[in-house]
């Protein structure tokens, strides 16, 4: 039976194919959907885990105990793993064990473009990347396979084009895996240095058997066209966009497996044709290969270094046709990021905007705080950094510079890596005010549970991370909770916290204005009589605000009726 799937579903039906048992993650676009459609299948046990280090060591200690097991994150989150998959390298695994990192070239919702192939390279690990949905569901079977052949976690590469897109898929049978027994070897698994220096050994043997694999392996693939000259060497989704650009008109070398690279293929490939070019995003992985092999080919001086490429590109770069063969003829509205109607961070960053506050912010929903007109954010680096950062710049800028700056960070985000910030504020006896911006929900990714809303990845009530008790055990004597829809207390608060001498923390506490378990209130609407169009009520970037004849208007379909924009009003212009 063949189902049209997203590459990220697919993989979850490569998990459940594959006789997975054990799958921890945590959530980030372009991946999130993975761990997702995995919970459907009830033979596998899924969870949200509070971080990505967390996660990838559930999911070796899952291998360790002789199940298949299974962990998913975006790019950057492959960095905050990094420590447990380098050392998983050497012990390599009992159950097979796959990771599957989503890298994000165009940063459509990511911070940086990172390229994760780096890390596979650095980590001495088979990395394998798919090009369509169908792929998908089959490397990561094949990953598994490959993770118990030769005693290694595997890495499957994706992209936000691959997790996102559909193709048809044919879907096999669940092959369950029986558990293996639980080893007793501190030789392979207790990493102290008179072990791990024999396991170095065995791992560069290892990368070595895994080149020779390389060579043969089908999904490492040529296709030679009758007439052509040009070779293209590519992996993923640019090998869709050469194929779709370029048709019969090139020789194609598909990579699947982008760590370790093929030596003798490549260069018996590149033999055959009068021009090579390699095409990949983002860094020169491949072109390298091939340069220190002896090759002479074509590539990060025509593509370049930056963002996702398309068809277009190809098309413009070797053969000089500048056709957007992505182009539609709909004008269509652009449309900025903006926090949602009746977000409860809105009231809490005006408030901070209307006390003059540095801010510094952290990953989410939030940091689209940084854009007018609230434009309070100042600064923005990964997860769990507004905690740390801030005590930085308050050491370096003094006393006077912590009483006007506050953190803001998320509930998921801080119980990822906020946590660990908290506690070296008051262990270095920091004065820092940490805004705690509760919203009930992991948000940005798209709704997934937390520690600190007592439901699991299912939906099951579970124990809630209590953090007035939290930030208290940590040391913070001063812990307040506000309804970062009143903003006048939102103002007292922060203002009255900002002038003691110790640490204090600020729970805005509202759920997500999208949760189904929300009920909105009654739609407010704009007194055009009282209006005298002074767009006070603008100020704080609703999107369900706008203003039409010089007047207000709210748009009773996106309006909740949070009543923000009401106390923003001087003259009763906004009412139920």
């Amino acid at each position: 039976m063949k189902e049209l799937m997203l590459g990220n579903e697919a993989v979850a039906r490569g998990l459940y194919e594959a006789g997975v048992k054990v799958i921890s993650s945590y959530p980030g676009t372009p991946s999130t959907e993975i761990t997702e459609n995995a919970t459907k299948y009830d033979e596998m046990y899924c969870e949200w885990a509070p971080n990505e280090k967390v996660a990838t060591e559930v999911a070796i200690g899952a291998s360790i105990g002789g199940v298949r097991s299974f962990c998913a994150m975006k790019h950057v989150g492959l960095n905050v793993a990094a420590d447990p998959i380098y050392t998983a390298s050497y012990t390599g695994v009992n159950g097979g064990m796959v990771l599957a990192v989503a890298d994000d070239p165009g940063m459509h919702s990511s911070q940086n473009e990172q390229d994760s192939r780096h890390h596979a390279i650095a980590a001495k690990l088979a990395m394998l990347e798919p090009s369509d949905s169908t792929e998908c569901l089959e490397f990561t079977k094949l990953g598994f396979e490959l993770s118990e052949k030769f005693d290694t976690p595997v890495i499957l590469r994706l992209t936000t084009r691959i997790a996102h897109s559909s193709s048809l898929v044919e879907l096999g049978q669940r092959e369950e895996k029986e558990i293996k027994d639980f080893p007793k070897d501190p030789q392979k698994y207790v990493m102290m240095p008179a072990m791990a220096i024999k396991r170095h050994v065995i791992v560069e043997q290892r990368m070595r058997d895994l080149v020779e694999w390389a060579e043969t392996c089908k999904i490492n693939t040529v296709e030679y066209n009758d007439g052509a000259k040009l070779g293209i060497i590519c992996a993923g989704d640019c090998y869709q966009y050469a194929k779709e650009a370029l048709g019969s008109t090139a020789n194609y070398l598909k990579l699947g497996m982008v760590n370790p690279l093929p030596i003798d293929l490549i260069k018996n490939f590149a033999s055959k044709c009068e021009k090579t070019v390699v095409f990949e995003e983002l860094d020169p992985i491949i072109e390298n290969h091939c340069k220190t092999i002896g090759l002479d080919v074509v590539g990060k001086e025509l593509f370049g270094l930056l963002g996702e490429f398309s068809q277009s590109t190809i098309r413009e770069k070797l053969l000089g046709q500048k056709t957007d063969l992505l182009k539609s003829d709909i004008n269509i509205v652009p449309r900025p990021p903006v926090l949602c109607a009746g977000c409860p961070h809105r009231g809490t960053f005006y408030a901070l905007k209307s006390l003059g506050c540095n801010v510094s912010g952290d990953i989410g929903c939030y940091s689209l705080g940084a854009m007018a007109p609230l434009s309070s954010v100042d600064t923005t680096i990964c997860m769990g950094a507004s905690v740390s950062a801030l005590h930085g710049m308050s050491k370096a800028r003094g006393a006077e510079f912590s009483k006007k700056s506050v953190a803001v960070i998320g509930d998921s985000t801080f119980i990822h890596s906020g946590i660990t910030g908290i506690i070296d504020i008051v262990y270095n006896k920091g004065i820092s005010t940490v805004l705690v911006l509760d919203n009930s929900i992991t948000g940005m990714t798209g709704h997934q549970n937390n520690p600190t809303n007592g439901l699991t990845i299912k939906g099951d009530p579970t124990v809630a991370v209590d953090l007035e008790s939290l930030a208290r055990a940590c040391g913070f004597k001063n812990v307040r909770v506000v309804d970062p829809y009143n903003i006048a207390e939102v103002k007292t608060v922060v203002k009255q916290e900002l002038e003691k001498e110790e640490p204090s923390m600020v729970i805005c506490r509202r759920p997500c204005a999208l949760l189904k378990t929300v009920k909105r209130k009654p739609a407010l609407k704009v007194n055009a009589d009282k209006c005298i169009g002074c767009k006070s009520c603008m100020k704080i970037g609703c999107p369900a605000i706008s203003m039409r004849d010089k007047k207000a208007v709210i748009d009773f379909t996106q309006c909740v009726g949070c009543g923000v924009c009401e106390q923003m009003c001087k003259f009763g212009a906004i009412t139920e």
